[in-house]
C-alpha cells in the first residue's frame, strides 16, 4: 500500500504525497517546536520541510520514511537557528506601576510560546527515549532545551525524546555516531533537571483539577491570601517575551494585584498547553457589552501547589487554542 502511494507521489500526485506525510505531521510539528521553542516558527519550518520533501520525493529511496522526514525537518530548524536575524527582537518592557514590586531578570528564552495540547501528537518514542510524553513537552523542559547549543539540542531531542538510536540520529544529522554521542553527553550534562514526575499531578487527574480549581477561584474572587497559599515558596512568574520575572508568593501576588482588571470583573476560560493546565482570562470592554481577552496563563504544578505561572500576552496565540479574542457578555 505504502509502496503504491510512494510510486504515485513520485509521479507528481500531490494527494499521494499528503497521504504519505500526514501520519507524521503532528510529531514533526512537536519536534520543530521543541527545537525552536515557538509554535509560529515551528509551523513555518514544518511548511518549509514538507515543501522540500515534496520537491525531493523523486530522490527518496523508499526506506525509513519517518527518519527521512525528520532529517529534512531537523536540518531546516538548524538552518533557522544559524540565521538568528530571522527572529524578531525582544519586545520593549512597559513601565512598572508604583505599587508593583521590583522584578528580577528572567532567564527564560524570550521567544518561548505555549504549545496547545490539541496540536500535540503523542507519538510512541523509540526504546532509547529517556523522557515520556508528559515531560518532553513541558514548558520548563522546552525552555531548558533553548539554552543548549543547536546541535546538542537536536541530538538530545532525537535520542532522549524520540528514541532514535545513535546511528539513526547520525544519519539524520549527517555526522558520525561518535559526534552524536559526544553532543548527547554534553547536552545531558548542561540541561537543568526538570520536574520530578512523582511531584506533579497526572495530567487531567482529580488532583490536578483540584489545584487549578482553587487557583482560578482565588483569581476570580481577587483573593490574594488564597493565591499566596497556593504558591510554592520558590514560585515564579515569567512573561515571555518580557525579560522580567517575579519570584516568591508575595512578589507574584503584588504583581497580580496591580493588573488593571484586579478588583473588577473577570471571566476565565480553561484550556491546556504543554500538557499542563492553562487558562485564558477575559476582562470587560469599557465601551461595549463584550469580554475582551487579557492573556494566557500556563500553570506548573508541584506537590499540590503552583510552582510557576507563565503569562503570555500575545493574543495572536489564541487562534491555535480555538478561542476568540472577544465574547459577548450575558
Amino acid at each position: 500500500m505504502i509502496e503504491a502511494t510512494l510510486v504515485r507521489a513520485k509521479a507528481g500526485d500531490g494527494e499521494a504525497f499528503r497521504e504519505l506525510v500526514e501520519p507524521y505531521r503532528g510529531e514533526l510539528l512537536a519536534h520543530c517546536y521543541r527545537t525552536l521553542g515557538s509554535v509560529h516558527d515551528a509551523e513555518d519550518m514544518l511548511q518549509e520541510a514538507l515543501l522540500a520533501a515534496w520537491l525531493s520525493i523523486g530522490q527518496f529511496d523508499g526506506r525509513a520514511l519517518r527518519a527521512w522526514l525528520y532529517r529534512i525537518a531537523t536540518n531546516r530548524c538548524l538552518n533557522y537557528l544559524r540565521g538568528e536575524s530571522r527572529r524578531p527582537r525582544r519586545a520593549g518592557l512597559p513601565e512598572r506601576g508604583a505599587g508593583v514590586p521590583a522584578p528580577s531578570s528572567a532567564d527564560e528564552p524570550w521567544w518561548l510560546e505555549p504549545y496547545p495540547d490539541v496540536l500535540f501528537d503523542d507519538a510512541t518514542p523509540g526504546p532509547e527515549a529517556r523522557y515520556d510524553a508528559r515531560e518532553s513537552i513541558a514548558l520548563s523542559f522546552v525552555a531548558g532545551l533553548q539554552r543548549l547549543p543547536p546541535q546538542q539540542r537536536v541530538v538530545l531531542v532525537l535520542r532522549d525524546v524520540l528514541g532514535f538510536t545513535a546511528a539513526e540520529a547520525a544519519g539524520i544529522l549527517d555526522v558520525g555516531p561518535a559526534a552524536v554521542n559526544s553532543a548527547l553527553i554534553r547536552a545531558r550534562a548542561s540541561l537543568q533537571p526538570g520536574r520530578e514526575p512523582h511531584e506533579v499531578p497526572l495530567p487531567k487527574s482529580p488532583a490536578e483539577a483540584a489545584v487549578v480549581d482553587r487557583f482560578v477561584d482565588a483569581l476570580e474572587r481577587f483573593d490574594l491570601d488564597s493565591l499566596v497559599a497556593l504558591l510554592t515558596d520558590d514560585a515564579r512568574l515569567t512573561m515571555p517575551p518580557e525579560s522580567r520575572q517575579f519570584r516568591g508568593p508575595q512578589q507574584i501576588a503584588g504583581f497580580l494585584a496591580e493588573l488593571p482588571f484586579w478588583g473588577g470583573e473577570l471571566k476565565v476560560v480553561r484550556t491546556r498547553a504543554n500538557n499542563q493546565p492553562a487558562f485564558v482570562y477575559y476582562v470587560p470592554d469599557p465601551c461595549a457589552q463584550i469580554w475582551r481577552v487579557g492573556s494566557i496563563m500556563v500553570l506548573t504544578l508541584r506537590g499540590g501547589r503552583v510552582s510557576a505561572v507563565t503569562r503570555f500576552g500575545d493574543v495572536g496565540l489564541l487562534a491555535r487554542f480555538g478561542l476568540p479574542r472577544t465574547m459577548p457578555r450575558d
